[in-house]
């Protein structure tokens, strides 16, 4: 009688559920799950510092949208509504990017704490003023003090309108547990 081979392995070659369990896609670690959008922002706003945003390219932009809408606009209207345009820029950015500093700072958690707000609102608040020095090495910008306070407004913004809808929302809780503790008829 023929003794079977000791180094051969006795075990089947597994199939291909089996190996599809042990091959896991490699994850990305959780937090870049929660800070991509804030770092990508980060970088919108630096790249709308540069020269290809500065007020000789934006006005090339919005100049003939504003002469085509408005036929009868003077250079003083223009340069009101243009710079209107770029400062609410700076309002509407930082806002946004507040909110997305929120998002990361608070994680996969739940609910609000003043702290994670702050965070965000002073993480905000600080990139607005490393962006103004960035434009002051930008030959076509200008750093600007009232710059970094409009951005840090609409921040601030942001602060306000995350409170009021966690505010909101806890109301409309609490309303749904008083109304499930009231007595049926």
């Amino acid at each position: 009688m023929p003794q079977p081979l000791s180094w051969r392995n006795a075990r089947p070659a597994p199939h291909w559920p089996e190996i599809q369990r042990r091959l896991r896609p490699p994850r990305l670690p959780a937090w870049v799950h929660v800070w991509w959008p804030a770092l990508l922002w980060a970088g919108v706003i630096f790249s709308a510092s540069t020269d290809t945003f500065s007020s000789e390219h934006t006005r090339w932009v919005f100049e003939p949208i504003l002469r085509w809408l408005v036929p009868s606009l003077t250079e003083d209207q223009f340069s009101t509504i243009h710079r209107f345009i770029r400062k609410s820029a700076h309002v509407t950015e930082y806002f946004v990017f507040c909110l997305l500093l929120y998002r990361g700072v608070r994680g996969d958690r739940k609910g609000w704490r003043w702290t994670w707000r702050l965070a965000a609102l002073f993480c905000a608040s600080g990139y607005s003023v490393l962006d103004e020095i960035h434009q002051a090495f930008v030959a076509s910008r200008t750093a600007s003090g009232y710059d970094s306070l409009l951005d840090s407004m609409g921040a601030l913004a942001a602060f306000g309108a995350l409170w009021m809808w966690f505010r909101w929302r806890r109301s409309i809780r609490e309303a749904e547990i008083e109304a499930s503790k009231a007595p049926s008829t």
